[in-house]
């Protein structure tokens, strides 16, 4: 652990000292706590009711990363999607839920896929928001090299 943080700081230190930190720190840690939150819910739960529970609980984390992508002016189309695609399995679980709960039935099994769907929607949703915030920003002579027209 020590030496990837002296290899990322000897890194950072090669670049202009003025310059912003592209690492977005704080994006980091958002980023941080939403995975860690997602790894946690469900842990220690045996019906998909309790675990739908857990998954409320990242509503917070998750609008904070997202927060921390808008203030960076990060914001691509494919973190769009993966946040409407979390909010369709967000809509589609408290459905799922709101029956079971009608049903008395907190094993339901249409529960139980809107829970796993909602689940592979927030991991998309991490991975799309990492990808941005590990991106090379536009111009940083990463871009292919064209060759001029003859």
């Amino acid at each position: 652990m020590a030496a990837l943080a002296a290899c990322t700081a000897l890194v950072a230190g090669c670049g202009n000292d003025t310059a912003p930190d592209r690492g977005y720190p704080e994006l980091g840690k958002a980023l941080g706590s939403l995975s860690r939150g997602l790894d946690e819910a469900c842990a220690e739960t045996d019906t998909p009711e309790s675990c739908a529970e857990d998954l409320d609980t990242l509503t917070a984390p998750t609008e904070r990363a997202f927060t921390q992508v808008l203030e960076h002016k990060l914001l691509d189309a494919g973190a769009v999607e993966a946040m409407d695609e979390l909010d369709r399995a967000r809509e589609l679980r408290v459905t799922a839920a709101r029956e079971a709960r009608s049903r008395q039935d907190p094993r339901d099994p249409a529960l139980a896929h809107a829970v796993a769907a909602e689940k592979r929607a927030y991991q998309r949703l991490l991975t799309e928001l990492e990808r941005l915030r590990t991106a090379p920003p536009p111009g940083d002579r990463t871009d292919s090299v064209r060759r001029p027209r003859s």
